[in-house]
């Protein structure tokens, strides 16, 4: 459904976001939100390297929510399908050039969003980093998930059951800034907490369709592998199937990130020791939050740098997720979700003196 509806020519793509975003300038005034002024249609600009990859179905959710919350007009989806930069860049220079009023970017190169990223401010359009952030660049907060250690974690976790032997580690984008910390992350503390466990990253490619095919060569040249494990999501539910094909669930660990429907079917069955959840639904929807408040206050609210978090679904927890269909994970379903009647205690506090 999201390949369709993102199909079409580049040239009528970018014609309609040139007129989507100019027209954002001139819209007539909207009754403010809540207590908020009258403000104009606002349009943001998403850039995205995976542009119909499953795992940001809650992200989109998120955006169009926030939008509908607001009074705004749906923010754009672009960017690459296969997480080509030059066309993320294309993309981003295409949203400035068409006045955008405002743009979130997935930074998941280094280099190639700095000279648009002050392009964008120098011309008053705020810009912020959503689910990937990159050093020396200049977004005005980054919303997402602390990439490198959320990786270090997963390390320590894999340490628990896999004390020496082969791991495989698929990567979608080895590189990426969206992927490779979480990478450098897992080496890192097995390096302390397993330092006999090695480490083999498999090269899953951007496409999801590709994942599993990757992972199962990988594994069938290393059957002795000890673990199983990835650092995206299709490259996670990929896992979960090759170890339900190969029947081997209990044989040999696994886990990754995210809440895609065979990873969390994988949870469930034993497949996965566990998976991680990052809050893709608030990357969409904290970033139209943020740009709407920093416009609608003249800059006066800046947006603050957002961790989106980092929670362990693991098969005492994974019922909700398995069982709720929620839009916040990327299911159809809108309604109230019940509370439970205790809440687990968090971790405590601390505070750094």
């Amino acid at each position: 459904m999201l390949k369709q509806a993102l199909a079409g020519g580049g040239a009528a793509a970018t014609a309609s976001l040139l007129a989507a975003c100019t027209s954002g300038h001139n819209a007539a005034g909207a009754s403010g939100a809540g207590n908020f002024a009258s403000t104009p249609k606002w349009r943001f600009v998403f850039v995205n390297h995976v542009t119909t990859n499953s795992f940001f179905v809650p992200t989109r959710y998120g955006l169009e929510d926030a939008a509908s919350l607001l009074g705004i007009t749906t923010p754009q989806w672009t960017g690459s399908e296969g997480g080509n930069v030059s066309e993320m860049v294309s993309a981003f220079e295409t949203a400035i050039s068409g006045g955008a009023d405002g743009i979130a970017v997935a930074l998941t190169d280094s280099s190639a969003f700095v000279e648009p990223t002050k392009s964008a401010l120098a011309a008053g359009i705020p810009v912020i980093a959503y689910n990937a952030t990159a050093p020396n660049n200049y977004p005005l907060a980054y919303v997402g998930q602390d990439l490198y250690q959320s990786g270090v974690l997963m390390g320590q976790r894999i340490a628990q059951d896999v004390t020496s032997g082969l791991i495989l580690v698929g990567i979608s984008q080895p590189g990426g800034n969206n992927v490779q910390p979480r990478l450098d992350g897992i080496k890192a503390a097995l390096s302390k907490a397993a330092p006999n466990v090695s480490v083999l990253s498999v090269n899953t490619g951007a496409a999801q369709a590709g994942e599993l095919s990757a992972m199962e060569s990988s594994y069938q040249g290393h059957q002795s592998a000890k673990g199983l494990y990835a650092v995206d999501a299709g490259s996670t539910a990929a896992i979960a199937q090759l170890i339900g094909k190969y029947n081997i669930a209990g044989k040999v660990h696994a886990g990754g990130f995210d809440t895609l429907t065979d990873t969390i079917n994988g949870v469930k069955s034993g497949a996965l020791d566990f998976t991680i959840d990052q809050s893709a639904y608030l990357q969409g929807f904290l970033s139209v939050l943020y740009l709407y408040l920093y416009r609608l206050s003249g800059t006066l609210v800046a947006p603050p740098q957002t961790d989106t978090g980092l929670t362990f679904v693991t098969k005492d927890n994974v019922g909700p997720y398995a069982s709720a269909a929620s839009r916040f994970e990327g299911g159809t379903n809108k309604a109230l979700i019940p509370m439970p009647k205790s809440i687990t205690l968090p971790p405590a506090t601390t505070v750094q003196v």
